[in-house]
């Protein structure tokens, strides 16, 4: 490959990076025919669905849409929820499991801002919440069982936290009596069981299921190409990830769920739920339990459903069933997601999004992660992994720059060459591929550290926008959140001068830049002084602004990124002088810079002159 080949693809790689990198995309129901040997699918007003009540209807009235409805909700008696991650409460209509917050994230960095808020109940805004059931099989009516419209009655516990659980009942009146013990662990785990005792004088065929009911999208929707958000599925077999858009427009018609549904029927070790940037709730029946997973979207009320519906069981008179379930409801903290996953939760940990490079991704985290726990800072732990990453590629990035010194050695004579062919141009590349056999030069050996670094770039990106860890992480001075752009900007002289900088994601801090970013684009140009100059024009035009245009394009990235590839671009200039240096190469780095400041101010200087 000679080197106007080299260095267009080393340019095309390049810019690739940025796109990539820089793409964001733009950013049921329930009446279905009697099953005589399965649980029956009973319509709900303004919805279809096989699962009566799961919409979240109070009363007769469709969710959110009826005063009656959501008054009796709001007068409904509630249980509180206090653990050490949680602060909530359910409701006893419906035993709903509505109201949630996190108390060790806020929304904001101020730590007196007001605790994340996951849950909300029904009729309020972005209502999201979680309904548990059973649904009726041939002979049993929907008012015979439990749904979102039972009024419970509370057995024992005053409020639900660790140790100490809480016990609802409810009697259909026509020998149906059922229990429902509700316990959390002291993480972001929730254990749901319900018991039915059948006193009725003849069987009763029923299914018990869970439902995740979310009004609307949420209105903090990143809408990115790098996080998954939506409804994400583990079937023991696949991941299925289904963002918001899809489950509105691409969900097919299913002749029992409604008419946009997406059923599978799960063997065992699956689950089903939403996930968010850092937050997720999600339905865990136990691993060997087999039930139907299904993702849905009610368009006449622009609620998003996902369900756990478990297999029919037949209680027979004088017989009890016991049916258990669990809903993980908190943020998607690598420990705590990886200790559940221990515990039994089929890759409970591919709940985080790791991307398509998951075989690097996984360790790159694992290794910030263990650096974090020894320093106690992501910033160091940042920089202190990119010399880590450096020391494994330098036995590879050795051969690179090895080569490149050698063709930085033979910059005089391509010149020669190049005045030599004149503007016969495949002359001039067999005397270039002739002067490099004969020095034994490799030109394709410089793109080994590029090809190298695109894929741990995408992964230390991934990791950094979608684990939690680096959310409002400090590191020091004016980075507050690494997880964050650079809040600092030219505009005030990154703080130096009396007045704010301008409002983040704004133009002017996209042209006002901060310090970390103009930093990336100094180390960049002085990482590039050290490679050979292109010798098409157009191509060195391209590389002399690669980068300032990564400067500006990556000045928006969260500032752990910004700080890795500083590091990263950093080591590599060390690495590259120190090995041109042993092998005879002596760039003056800081010399070309001076030279080039001087012709530059000499040019001007005769622009100004008087014509003659």
């Amino acid at each position: 490959m000679d080197e106007q080949n080299r260095n267009l693809i080393l340019a095309m790689a390049l810019s690739g990076l940025v796109i990539l990198g820089w793409t964001v995309l733009f950013p049921p129901p329930e009446p279905a025919p009697q099953d005589p040997n399965a649980a029956t699918t009973q319509a709900e007003p303004a919805a279809a669905g096989p699962i009566a009540g799961t919409a979240g209807q109070t009363g007769a009235a469709a969710p959110g849409t009826a005063d009656s409805g959501a008054n009796a909700l709001a007068e409904a008696p509630r249980i509180p929820i206090d653990t050490p991650r949680l602060k909530g409460s359910i409701s006893l209509l419906g035993g709903r499991i509505d109201t949630l917050a996190l108390k060790d994230y806020h929304t904001e960095l101020d730590p007196s801002s007001p605790n994340v808020t996951l849950l909300r109940p029904e009729g309020g805004a972005e209502a999201y919440y979680a309904v548990f059931g059973w649904s009726p099989g041939a002979g049993l009516a929907v008012e015979d069982l439990p749904n979102a419209e039972t009024e419970w009655q509370v057995a024992d516990g005053a409020t639900l936290s660790p140790g100490k659980d809480v016990t609802l009942t409810w009697d259909n009146g026509k020998g149906l009596s059922f229990t429902r013990r509700i316990s959390v662990d002291d993480e972001f785990m929730f254990t749901l069981t319900q018991s039915v005792t059948n006193t009725s004088g003849a069987p009763a065929k029923m299914a018990p299921y869970g439902v995740i009911s979310r009004h609307g999208e949420p209105a903090d929707l990143k809408r990115q190409f790098i996080i998954h958000e939506g409804a994400i599925r583990q079937t023991g077999e696949t991941l299925d990830e289904i963002k918001y858009k899809d489950m509105r427009d691409d969900l097919e018609p299913d002749p029992r769920w409604g008419p946009a549904a997406d059923v599978v029927k799960v063997a065992g070790n699956g689950w089903i739920g939403f996930t968010d940037h850092y937050w997720m709730t999600t339905l865990v029946p136990t691993s060997d339990e087999a039930f139907q997973a299904a993702i849905q979207y009610d368009a006449g009320r622009d609620i998003f459903r996902t369900t756990a519906l478990l297999d029919t069981i037949e209680v027979a008179d004088g017989a009890s069933a016991t049916a258990t379930q669990r809903l993980f409801a908190g943020a998607k903290e690598w420990e705590a997601i990886r200790d559940y996953e221990a515990g039994g939760i089929y890759r409970f940990i591919d709940s985080i999004d790791w991307g398509w490079f998951y075989f690097l991704t996984k360790p790159i985290f694992r290794g910030l992660h263990l650096l974090h726990g020894m320093i106690g800072n992501m910033g160091w732990s940042i920089i202190c992994l990119t010399f880590v990453i450096k020391a494994i590629l330098l036995p590879l990035a050795y051969k690179s720059y090895v080569s490149m010194a050698k063709m930085k050695e033979l910059q005089p004579e391509m010149e020669k060459l190049k005045e030599k062919a004149g503007e016969d141009r495949q002359k001039l590349q067999q005397e270039m591929m002739a002067l490099y056999k004969k020095e034994k030069v490799n030109p394709a050996a410089g793109c080994l550290p590029i090809l190298l670094q695109i894929p741990i770039f995408f992964s230390l990106y991934k990791v950094i926008n979608v684990t939690i860890e680096l959310r409002h992480a400090a590191w020091i001075g004016w980075i507050h959140d690494l997880s964050a752009p650079d809040p600092s900007s030219l505009f005030n002289l990154w703080g130096l001068l009396p007045w704010a900088a301008p409002e983040p994601g704004s133009i002017l801090a996209l042209v006002f830049i901060g310090f970390l970013p103009l930093m990336l684009g100094i180390s960049m140009w002085l990482q590039q002084k050290l490679n050979p100059a292109p010798t098409d024009p157009a191509q060195a035009m391209i590389f002399a602004w690669m980068p300032w245009v990564f400067m500006f394009m990556l000045g928006s990235f969260a500032s752990g990124l910004v700080l890795y590839w500083i590091t990263n671009n950093t080591l590599t200039f060390i690495q590259q002088y120190s090995i041109m240096r042993s092998h005879g190469v002596k760039p003056d780095v800081f010399g070309n810079i001076a030279k080039g400041l001087k012709r530059g101010g000499a040019a001007a200087n005769a622009d100004k002159a008087p014509k003659k």
